[in-house]
């Protein structure tokens, strides 16, 4: 029998999972979710000092980005609370998408019509407005995406979510400023605002995901225990949650802790701004771009959790590169060969653990168990990254990224008992043309509802 042509052509029909209409849609949602997060950051600290706002206040009005990393509070609400009119017409998430977009297109036009010198408190709460709704927008997003893909293309759709958010941030960022040469910061805040109109155009186009969500109970006590208690009752529910919520915490904390010293290693081994922002900053987007591509392919070519071994395995060695960058010291070709490689890895690893972040989710509780997830993340990534320094002073650099390395392997020994304990979850060695993999459940649960 002649083989079918996704079995003569493996990679030919993963990379395919990027063709789809619904992986446009999840592009034009990341743009719209990268956009506002340097508005009321870096593009704004930047204003701010150019209208001689003094360094304190400056520092003091970024805490208005609090709302990212508190978003898990209210998603719940995402997951349970109609909108009149709006989710009738275009359904629970487009409907709270439009909502929070129309709202976020004045919260960016208000930022930028507020005079720092004289209205810096209204400047300030209008930052604290769009950040609020700009991280509850990341949370529909993060709920639509997991809710409209199969667990096949969930690697795709983090890779392209990845992708539409830096152009975002790209656009927020350099262009703002760029354009901030030539015209008054009012009206480059009213034509970022503009382009939030690319994330309204992914709404409308978008095709509302299934709904597998249960009525909630009427009781208002009775609700709010729905909404809150019942997401963690069920991830505690699942074997081996406790082995999963440690692999969540510990699968970046190598590359997290590498990642916070870089910038000081490049300079103590005598690098420029301007050699260590052509290389990180440009070439190594490009190369963390294609590492979260090849990601998303190798999810769908070989599943999840194997994808997930792959990139920890890659982030881990390439740490090495820095240790050897340090040998060679004011090295720019070894300086490009450590940054690339490094930067691929971490794409590409990024591209699979957001797949599987994702599909930890029970879709009855999409937003409420992803925001938690992804702060869980995020708290790995930050608060245990916060002894990289002392690391870095007393082991000495080459030392210090040979156990950036090591730090890899609790991690991946947890990863192994997660695929002891789910050995299907997350394979994809079908032809997508039969249709989903029966993995008896998900890559963690075996009580979720089927994926759409």
């Amino acid at each position: 029998m002649a083989p079918s042509s996704a079995s003569a052509h493996p990679w030919r029909a993963a990379l395919a999972v990027y063709l789809t209409r619904r992986q446009l849609v999840i592009f034009m949602m990341g743009f719209s979710s990268g956009l506002p997060l340097l508005l009321g950051f870096s593009t704004l600290s930047f204003w701010l000092r150019e209208a001689d706002i003094g360094l304190a206040a400056i520092g003091g009005l970024l805490t208005v980005s609090t709302p990212y990393s508190l978003k898990f509070l209210w998603a719940p609400i995402l997951d349970h609370v109609r909108l009149p009119f709006l989710t009738r017409w275009l359904g629970l998430r487009r409907g709270w998408l439009l909502a929070i977009q129309v709202l976020l297109v004045v919260s960016i036009a208000a930022v930028g019509q507020a005079d720092p010198v004289t209205s810096l408190g209204l400047l300030a709460l209008a930052a604290l407005v769009m950040a609020f709704l700009s991280a509850t927008q990341d949370i529909v997003i993060d709920a639509y995406r997991i809710e409209i893909l199969s667990e096949r293309e969930q690697g795709a759709g983090a890779a392209m979510t990845q992708a539409g958010y830096r152009i975002g941030m790209l656009i927020s960022g350099a262009g703002a400023l760029a354009l901030a040469d030539f015209i008054g910061w009012g009206t480059v805040y009213l034509i970022m605002a503009g382009f939030v109109s690319v994330g309204m155009i992914a709404t409308f186009i978008a095709d509302e995901p299934e709904n597998h969500r249960p009525a909630p109970p009427e009781k208002p006590l009775a609700w709010l225990a729905h909404a809150t208690l019942d997401p963690l009752k069920d991830f505690a529910g699942r074997r081996g949650w406790v082995l999963i919520l440690a692999f969540v915490l510990l699968y970046k904390y190598g590359d997290a802790l590498a990642g916070a010293m870089s910038n000081p290693f490049f300079v103590d081994l005598g690098f420029s701004g301007v050699e260590i922002a052509s290389v990180t900053n440009i070439f190594g987007v490009v190369m963390t771009m294609i590492g979260v591509f090849v990601g998303g392919a190798l999810v769908a070519r070989i599943g999840i959790l194997r994808a997930l071994a792959v990139g920890g395995v890659l982030q881990a060695v390439t740490n090495l590169t820095f240790a050897w960058l340090a040998t060679r010291g004011h090295d720019l070709g070894a300086l490009t060969i450590a940054v690339g490689t490094d930067s691929f890895t971490g794409g590409l690893g990024s591209a699979a653990f957001v797949a599987y972040l994702s599909s930890l989710c029970n879709l009855a509780f999409t937003a409420t168990q992803y925001a938690l997830l992804s702060s869980l993340m995020a708290f790995g990534r930050t608060m245990l990254a916060a002894s990289s320094g002392w690391f870095a002073q007393s082991l000495g650099w080459p030392t210090f990224f040979v156990a950036t390395t090591f730090l890899a392997v609790p991690a991946l020994l947890l990863l192994w008992f997660v695929y002891r304990l789910y050995p299907e979850a997350g394979r994809a060695d079908r032809d997508p043309d039969e249709g989903e993999p029966d993995t008896g459940g998900d890559v963690a649960t075996t009580q979720q509802p089927a994926r759409p």
